[in-house]
């Protein structure tokens, strides 16, 4: 499982998991180390994909199929041990896509759900204004980078260092890659019970959260907070956040028994 999953703090007797899904051409470690400040109770589980960090050498993966595969496969075990939850930060949609379609897979072939998934900063992958989205990941190096700046999000200082944009642009364009050929059509009717909440900065451009709101039967909750694309990052931000989460999982937990 060291493969796949990157987890911190080792926590047996946590009474939940949160599993973390990172944004496109991201690594594990801004979700990782959570698992250093949320307390106790919650145990975190960052998930590594192939080409970056310790599996740099790995040839990144084409579809989300194969993402929901190893993440199951690898998963499954432990997630039927105790409540889990699912959190998901967008960078062109990834890490809210795959969270989605893990769950998805989850219920559907496993007939196990999570007790919570947290989206952020996405639209629903059936939702017009993510339909309507034009293709990026086949452009040239030199677009692709005109485009990156032109929707923020970020670092000034990545896109001004050549030596780490050469590392960093391969996974970003794969992951686009996996996103753009992501096809999920609307539910006909919400296939989960668990609630569901969407996060989003006030200042990044609209997204369609509302539409989220049809795969699940239970609680629905949208939260905006300051900032744009990376608001996640800002400290503040981050602490309300994980003080959600962690109210969230832990009434979870009670339900769950």
């Amino acid at each position: 499982m060291e493969k796949v999953i990157n987890c911190f703090k080792k926590r047996p007797e946590a009474v939940a998991r949160l599993v973390c899904f990172s944004w496109a051409g991201g690594g594990s470690i801004h979700y990782a180390r959570w698992g250093n400040i949320l307390n106790s109770s919650i145990e975190v589980f960052a998930v590594k994909l192939p080409g970056r960090e310790s599996r740099a050498k790995e040839s990144f993966f084409q579809s989300m199929q194969q993402i929901v595969d190893e993440v199951v496969d690898v998963l499954l075990p432990v997630l039927k041990e105790k409540p889990f939850a699912l959190f998901g930060h967008r960078y062109v949609c990834f890490g809210a896509f795959t969270s989605f379609a893990v769950a998805d897979a989850l219920k559907k072939l496993h007939s196990i759900e999570p007790v919570h998934i947290f989206l952020s900063g996405a639209s629903a992958p059936y939702s017009e204004i993510r339909i309507k989205a034009p293709k990026r990941s086949e452009l040239s190096d030199d677009d692709f980078l005109k485009w990156m700046t032109s929707i923020g999000g970020t670092p000034p200082e990545l896109l001004a260092n050549p030596e780490v944009l050469k590392l960093f642009l391969p996974a970003l364009k794969a992951d686009l890659h996996v996103v753009e050929n992501y096809r999920y059509d609307k539910p006909d009717g919400p296939f989960l019970s668990c609630p569901v909440t969407c996060f989003d900065g006030k200042d990044d451009i609209p997204h369609d959260l509302q539409a989220w709101n049809d795969i699940t039967s239970g609680d629905f909750t949208v939260r905006m907070f300051d900032g744009s694309h990376f608001y996640l990052k800002d400290s503040e931000n981050e602490k309300i956040i994980l003080d959600y989460v962690t109210k969230h999982l832990e009434t979870a937990e009670m339900d769950y028994l």
